[in-house]
């Protein structure tokens, strides 16, 4: 049984963090967790931190994002939808340790000519990690521990250009009664239901997200909250007035 605290972050591991997660229960969690992205709002609060990032730059200069931890590639497609819309041309990369998975994104993308993927350990000393633009973690931080993520965020923001968008949950006790819910109504996978759980029990409050920007100095940011239960945290690299010239 999943355990909650408000006051701390659980150290309980999900299921899908195991690299081994492939075949039939690999395509019934990633649905499922469309379902929850569909019903909850999960790309959107994305969007539209990518949106803020790229307020004052030209929309004819290209823009490569790079997204960590992207899993099947789903985000990486709606941002490849979301540059066609509004004229940016995107260069859309996908990291993630997991083989498997980055097998499917590649057969879910093949339309999409503007995305990649590639399969990399982010903590890993031996690979650098991708120069970009604007950097995106979705879902992705509240899999690692502070220290951990800390230290990621600080290589991350080194090799972004323009910033980091970060789109992760509340740990909130209604959250996590509300998801109980959400689980056994919407989603068939006991994977999905237990993993959902665990990353709400996983999740941040809005101060410990502070704490961790000025461990890695991260200067201006902004952290906003979203429903259901998430914070859009943005990260510039630069100051806002800047960002034109970057």
């Amino acid at each position: 049984m999943v355990q909650f605290a408000s006051k701390y972050r659980s150290s309980e591991v999900e299921i899908m963090d195991s690299f081994d997660l492939q075949g039939a229960e690999m395509s019934e969690l990633l649905n499922d967790l469309k379902t929850v992205n569909r019903y909850l709002g999960g790309t959107r609060i994305t969007l539209e931190g990518i949106k803020k990032l790229l307020t004052n730059r030209p929309r004819d200069r290209p823009v490569t994002i790079v997204d960590f931890g992207c899993g099947d590639g789903e985000m990486l497609r709606k941002c490849a939808i979301y540059g066609e819309n509004v004229g940016c041309k995107f260069k859309l990369i996908g990291v993630d340790a997991n083989g498997h998975i980055l097998e499917d994104a590649r057969i879910k993308s093949a339309n999409y000519k503007n995305i990649s993927f590639q399969k990399i350990d982010v903590f890993s000393t031996e690979q650098s990690l991708p120069e970009c633009d604007i950097a995106l973690c979705t879902l992705f931080l509240h899999h690692f521990r502070d220290s951990e993520i800390a230290a990621l965020l600080q290589r991350i923001h080194i090799r972004s250009n323009v910033g980091i968008v970060v789109n992760d949950l509340q740990r909130s006790w209604l959250a996590f009664r509300l998801f109980k819910v959400f689980g056994r109504v919407f989603l068939k996978s006991k994977t999905a239901r237990h993993d959902g759980l665990v990353s709400v029990a996983r999740g941040f409050r809005k101060k410990e997200l502070m704490q961790i920007s000025k461990e890695i100095g991260a200067g201006h940011n902004s952290v906003q909250w979203c429903w259901a239960f998430r914070y859009q945290w943005v990260l510039f690299k630069n100051s806002k007035e800047n960002l034109k010239n970057s």
